[in-house]
């Protein structure tokens, strides 16, 4: 799959999450690399404040970032079904963590 075609999926991807949450996200860049260098298997990353541990002393941060691994997504994936569905699965873990909700309740709530 080419590089263009995997960000058109994680755009669709972006674009499938409800509008109200799309009003709440604050302060985030979504970026696609190859793979985490420490941890070359993972799928997706959050880095930064979630909202829900943000407080009155929060301003002046750079930008969350949530990081799409495009690599270790392609070797993850069957076929192009399967990278659209993971794409969006990964879009949205990683969403959730902004919203402060942790890898245990998203595998309850079937997001893992």
């Amino acid at each position: 799959m080419s590089e263009e075609r995997f960000d058109e999926l994680v755009s669709d991807a972006l674009d499938t999450l409800p509008e109200q949450l799309i009003a709440a996200i604050d302060n985030v860049v979504v970026l696609v690399e190859a793979r985490n260098e420490d941890e070359p298997d993972i799928l997706g990353l959050y880095e930064g404040v979630a909202l829900t541990e943000r407080d009155t002393t929060y301003g002046g941060w750079l930008p969350d970032a949530i990081f799409i691994y495009r690599d270790a997504l392609l070797d993850f994936c069957e076929s192009e079904e399967d990278v659209v569905r993971e794409v969006r699965i990964t879009v949205i873990h990683e969403f959730a963590h902004h919203f402060g909700i942790d890898d245990e309740k998203l595998h309850e709530l079937g997001w893992g």
